[in-house]
């Protein structure tokens, strides 16, 4: 069975061909490091990990693309709230990212480009589509840059709507724009802003709006025309629908097939920032382990949203110690035909069907209570085959225990100390000047946080102070 996938532009499910054969590049949507990553942000990167290792097993070699965006409106407010440079902010919170990932087993992307290392593809892209008339600067001597959606036909594929019936953007003010509906493609440098947060531009200083942004890095990275883009469902409008706007009016093919994940949601909401229902990684991995969370984000299907619970997390906990219980019972198991061990047709048709992770779950869940059967009888040969092929669907899914990116998660918990003490000092700073203009909610707000991590706050002569609780 060829690799089935569900294609966001088509609607359906269609057979996977890829642009070269052998070959599979993928460009996915990354963090905007604003602030410490939450469940909900791990589960793309999670998804698609398990996408890359499915295609590598399969044969493929796949490029694998996932951006930083470390240039934001967002950054620049949430850095001078803090009193940091941006740029100091942004790389606090990306190494806060980057030590998430590797808390669940994510192996690194090929390429992982900043969004500031790129701005002379950004403004030639920009270049490109006002020459092709499908970009203005505006008339306000701004600075500003937008897309005038209405020059693009298209506008609206990737989830077929129409123009018309469509929202204002909301990343500029509307001075300047044609049209409500046109997006940013450069922002001019305004007072008050950091210097150090804009470059030169045929247009004036400013910096490249969010879409522009991936539209470059992948086209820098995988060319102009690749096999996935990928993301969070919440990507699709605007930020998808701009993109692949752009990146045709440019003339490039960009995105052949659009993969979207479901939201992790906390009592039916998506989990965001903006509504406060946040669940920290670092108190999910300390408290079932990296290996636990990953499974409980990889088992559900990817187009399936997930409602975090403390019950969801116990449960998938005590799945994976059922399994290492078998892969310990079944260690001194040996079979003279474990080198030619092989997946489960059951469980390879699973994942060649739009990644069926639950199936392909329950074909390894019913391998374990095989090879504990077996032992039981003891009949070691079954058992050490069934071995065998519970450690290669480990594999795929990325828990086997034994690889090398557990081992990395677990050094990367002593690397993480000066991060987490940073992340800390940064929520305790914020306390601070909440406390100092007497804004209480907020500063017990942040109280709350650090207590429900497991955080102990002391206010002292000397400044507050943090420990374990015991």
């Amino acid at each position: 069975m060829s690799l089935h996938l569900y294609d966001s532009a088509q609607r359906g499910i269609v057979e996977f061909q890829p642009l070269e054969p052998g070959q599979v590049s993928i460009y996915v949507c990354g963090p905007t490091v604003q602030s410490a990553p939450h469940l909900g942000h791990l589960r793309s990167r999670v998804n698609f990990d398990v996408l890359r290792r499915w295609l590598e097993f399969t044969g493929h070699d796949v490029t694998l693309v996932v951006n930083v965006t470390d240039i934001d409106d967002k950054i620049l407010t949430k850095a001078a709230e803090a009193g940091r440079p941006w740029w100091a902010h942004a790389y606090l919170f990306e190494a806060a990212f980057r030590g998430a990932f590797e808390a669940l087993g994510v192996r690194p992307p090929t390429y992982e480009p900043r969004a500031t290392g790129h701005i002379p593809e950004m403004i030639e892209l920009i270049a490109t589509l006002i020459e092709r008339e499908h970009a203005y600067a505006a008339a306000d001597d701004s600075g500003d840059v937008y897309f005038d959606v209405h020059s693009w036909p298209e506008y609206g594929a990737l989830t077929g709507q129409r123009v018309a019936d469509m929202a204002p953007a909301e990343d500029a003010d509307p001075r300047g724009k044609r049209d409500p509906r046109d997006f940013a493609l450069w922002k001019g440098h305004k007072p008050g802003e950091p210097e150090t947060a804009s470059w030169p531009s045929p247009w004036g200083r400013g910096r490249p709006g969010w879409h522009i942004e991936c539209s470059a890095m992948a086209g820098k990275y995988l060319g102009d025309t690749f096999d996935i883009h990928g993301g969070g469902l919440d990507l699709r409008f605007p930020h998808h629908e701009n993109e692949l706007a752009q990146s045709r009016a440019a003339g490039r093919g960009f995105a052949r097939y659009w993969m979207h994940n479901a939201w992790v949601t906390m009592a039916g909401e998506k989990m965001s920032k903006s509504l406060g229902n946040t669940a920290d990684v670092a108190a999910a991995v300390a408290k079932h382990g990296g290996r636990a969370v990953r499974l409980w984000l990889a088992g559900p299907h990817y187009r399936s949203a997930i409602e975090l619970s403390e019950a969801s997390l116990a449960e998938a906990a005590a799945q994976l110690a059922r399994i290492d219980s078998f892969l310990e019972r079944s260690a001194s198991a040996t079979s003279a035909s474990d080198a030619g061990a092989a997946l489960p047709g059951d469980f390879v048709a699973a994942m060649d069907d739009d990644l069926g992770t639950p199936a392909a779950l329950a074909v390894l869940f019913g391998t374990v209570k095989d090879g504990n059967v077996a032992l039981d009888a003891g009949d070691t040969e079954s058992a050490a085959r069934a071995r065998a092929s519970v450690l290669l669907m480990l594999g795929v899914f990325g828990l086997d225990p034994d690889a090398p990116e557990w081992a990395d998660a677990a050094a990367a918990g002593d690397d993480l100390k000066p991060v987490v003490d940073g992340l800390v000092g940064a929520l305790l700073e914020q306390r601070a000047q909440a406390r100092a203009r007497k804004d209480w909610p907020a500063a017990d707000a942040v109280r709350d946080t650090l207590k429900n991590l497991g955080l102990k706050v002391e206010d002292t002569p000397a400044g507050p102070r943090w420990s374990m609780e015991n």
